[in-house]
């Protein structure tokens, strides 16, 4: 398997947002210098429309939702200390090779049991209903974890715009696969699409989280631009992202790290600290960004949020449907 368990990341790599935005700018200024330097002849050469979407900001309410108590992990290390193997298997990969990847235009295709299949324009899907930022645990596999602030509203908002038939009991996620966009996307020994699901209850919990963007900004490439989900208590891989297609089925839809190995990955995924890997515990996990004396710590039942989620599974043997 290629998932591996990362190194610790030493403090003095954390840069608070702010800082890490205002470098940001410091550098597209000194960039389009550069070009204006270069000459009009020679821009069109090292430019390719549409690629890399800028990021734009979001307007977002708080959300009654939101995690709080605990600091957001940095933009940096969120944007830089990904899993997003269509773009390599390193944590740094994706921020060094996702900005190949076409944002505009982007469609969002709606199949299965609803009653009128359809195609939705991304920025549709913007504006559908108002965008909540809300401040979530984020959990991964390899046991290490963050704290991040993600715009978005409800996924629950957007089936009922899907409109799926009474016999749909899952929701399939299907996300991006292009070998032009992806030159890395057939090294990681991955079968793509890259595809999750969730059972319908699952998909229409208020927690579940159709989104757009993260510190206030439309998402990252590296994150799963234009559009992903977010389930807080299941673990990261479960969230997919860059999806194009969502699909509504009755029966338990195929899933990529469950068909890949089985018996790591189940079809539920939730955070379960009496559930370890095969390779690695999952009783503590390491906080990306956390001070020294912060960073190892308890893993929670499903990742923090048992009393709004455990009753989803109430009867089920957790170990078994792991």
């Amino acid at each position: 398997m290629l998932i591996r368990k990362p190194a610790d990341i030493p403090s003095s790599e954390i840069t608070p947002q702010a800082d890490y935005l205002n470098r940001r700018t410091f550098m597209t200024g000194m960039a389009a210098a550069g070009l204006a330097a270069l000459g009009a002849e020679r821009i069109g050469g090292l430019l390719s429309p549409g690629v890399a979407h800028a990021a734009e900001k979001l307007q977002t309410v708080k959300s009654p939702l939101s995690l709080t108590g605990e600091s957001p992990t940095s933009y940096q290390d969120i944007t830089h200390y990904n899993n997003f193997y269509e773009f390599g298997t390193d944590k740094g990969d994706p921020a060094r090779n996702a900005g190949a990847m076409h944002t505009r235009p982007w469609t969002v295709q709606v199949t299965g049991m609803v009653k009128q299949k359809k195609m939705l324009d991304i920025d549709t899907l913007l504006k559908l209903k108002p965008m909540e930022e809300r401040v979530y645990r984020f959990r991964c596999v390899e046991a290490w974890s963050m704290v991040i602030p993600w715009a978005g509203y409800s996924l629950s908002e957007f089936i009922k715009q899907c409109d799926p038939q009474p016999g749909a009991k899952y929701v399939q996620f299907l996300s991006l696969a292009n070998q032009k966009q992806m030159p890395e996307i057939n090294q990681s020994g991955i079968s793509f699409p890259y595809t999750e699901g969730l059972r319908m209850d699952e998909a229409m919990h208020p927690l579940t989280l159709l989104t757009f963007g993260l510190y206030g900004e439309t998402l990252p490439n590296q994150d799963g631009a234009p559009v992903r989900v977010i389930v807080p208590w299941k673990y990261g891989f479960k969230s997919a992202k860059s999806i194009v297609r969502v699909h509504f089925s009755d029966k338990q839809p195929p899933t990529t790290w469950n068909m890949m190995a089985a018996n790591e990955y189940g079809f539920y995924s939730n955070v379960n600290p009496n559930v370890d890997h095969p390779r690695w515990t999952q009783k503590t996990e390491r906080r990306i960004g956390a001070s020294l004396f912060k960073q190892r710590q308890t893993t929670l039942m499903f990742n923090g949020y048992g009393d709004q989620v455990a009753s989803l599974y109430k009867g089920m043997d957790l170990k078994k449907y792991f």
